[in-house]
């Protein structure tokens, strides 16, 4: 049940700090944005996939959630971590909560709570501040089904990804 007004949550958060975090990356990026907000999906994946191939993590993190959800292309987990993998790297707070919930649920990867907490950390530790909350209650529930050395094994993997 949880999982519904995450993504909610999300795509509202995508949507609203779209034109606020890249104005100025390119017609095409706005165009791919603009349809993305209208649901024209299909639109939107023709303008941003090229842009995500470049790799641009917010046309990365849009094209992940497209594939994860079967919207404008074929639903794919396998496809989706690997948008969200590549903009997770380049440290998209969105993209890193999403890959993260990748790893809870096991979607396109094996199942690793561990893995999930790492990205679910980095997430929160990197979104805007008005945006932390439910970026670390959703970490904090994978958490509750993790053992204390599975926390502090996710910990050290957060800290060490970001020392790289």
């Amino acid at each position: 049940m949880m999982r519904r007004p995450t993504r909610l949550l999300v795509l509202m958060a995508l949507v609203a700090g779209l034109a606020a975090i890249w104005p100025a990356s390119g017609a095409s990026l706005r165009d791919g944005q603009a349809a993305f907000s209208r649901g024209d999906y299909v639109r939107a994946a023709r303008l941003l996939a090229p842009i995500a191939r470049r790799g641009n993590p917010r046309a990365m993190t849009m094209m992940g959630y497209m594939y994860d959800n079967g919207f404008g292309v074929p639903q794919s987990w396998d496809a989706a971590v690997e948008f969200y993998g590549g903009a997770a790297e380049a440290g998209d707070p969105t993209a890193q909560h999403l890959l993260g919930l990748m790893y809870d649920k096991g979607h396109g990867v094996d199942r690793d709570t561990v893995q999930a907490y790492k990205w679910l950390s980095l997430a929160a530790g990197a979104a805007p501040f008005r945006e932390r909350e439910p970026y670390l209650r959703i970490r904090d529930a994978v958490a509750s089904k993790m053992s204390p050395n599975q926390i502090v094994e996710g910990q050290r993997l957060a800290l060490d990804w970001r020392r790289s």
